[in-house]
């Protein structure tokens, strides 16, 4: 066993430096995190890029196109659209990283134990699964986003609630392929505890996949923000969210085309590059790949 251990260590290193290799290689999945990275950056550093603040009215300068004083024009009200993007990408971020994150949280332990012990325990958390599913992700999201009442807070916690069932079965799969290899059994031989069996060794085996799809159920993430946003049950005015920039701009298509434009602009590329990203991660952490 301490061979066994010893060659693990030393291999742990390799292996995370050749799927670091892969995901360099991949100019794609590189492109994506850069962009996901500058956009983070710009969302954080909003305050010191901007000198407009997002919810400041300006009657006087209200619908202006995109010129030297406001670079992506302002709004109906006259607030300037940079100012509202750049805060509007930290209630699109944080939602996408903390919804997945309570999915993963709640979704990763319960696939766990379904794929570790198997029998009755395995069969009512896939009947269960099954059922959320069975419901399409968007739909389940508004549902319990109307449930818990219109805010960004309750809109994270019901989109993740409705992405964890994709955690659950993605996880029992996982355990179910890895707690048949031999240094499991050989865990259990020894007389291990199941917890330690599941922390110590089928844990690290299954977190790769779980990451790849955490990143991809991120983008996801981001659009049903959006989209909640956009129905008033996400982000409430006057705090900016690309989504409820949409709700706004729909009613100046063509007065203000530019309302629209960035807000619309900004979900595809932030989407794109986690998917981008997403697809890098998943070709990088391939075990069948040398």
């Amino acid at each position: 066993m301490t061979l066994l251990a010893t060659n693990a260590q030393i291999s742990a290193p390799r292996a995370r430096s050749r799927a670091l290799t892969r995901f360099l290689s991949n100019r794609g999945a590189v492109a994506g995190a850069c962009v996901i990275a500058l956009i983070l950056a710009m969302a954080i550093l909003a305050p010191l890029i901007t000198r407009y603040d997002p919810n400041t009215t300006n009657f006087l300068a209200i619908r202006k196109p995109p010129g030297l004083a406001y670079w992506l024009g302002t709004d109906e009200l006259g607030r300037d659209l940079f100012a509202r993007m750049l805060y509007g990408a930290r209630a699109s971020l944080m939602a996408g990283v903390i919804s997945v994150s309570i999915a993963i949280a709640i979704g990763l332990p319960i696939g766990l134990i379904a794929g570790y012990y198997g029998g009755l325990v395995d069969m009512v958390i896939s009947r269960c699964t099954e059922a959320l599913l069975a419901c399409p992700f968007l739909i389940l999201a508004i549902a319990l986003a109307a449930f818990l009442g219109p805010s960004l807070a309750n809109a994270m916690v019901a989109i993740g609630l409705a992405a964890m069932p994709i955690f659950v079965r993605l996880t029992r799969g996982q355990v179910i392929s890895v707690k048949a290899e031999d240094y499991v059994e050989g865990a259990r031989a020894i007389g291990l505890p199941h917890h330690v069996i599941l922390i110590r060794h089928v844990l690290p085996n299954v977190i790769a996949p779980v990451i790849v799809q955490a990143t991809l159920a991120t983008a996801s993430a981001i659009i049903a923000e959006a989209s909640l946003s956009f129905l008033g049950l996400g982000q409430q005015p006057p705090s900016p969210s690309w989504g409820s920039m949409l709700n706004t701009a729909k009613n100046f298509i063509e007065q203000a085309p530019w309302m629209s434009l960035w807000p619309g602009l900004a979900i595809f590329v932030v989407v794109l590059a986690f998917n981008l990203m997403g697809d890098g991660l998943r070709d990088a952490l391939d075990p069948r790949r040398s």
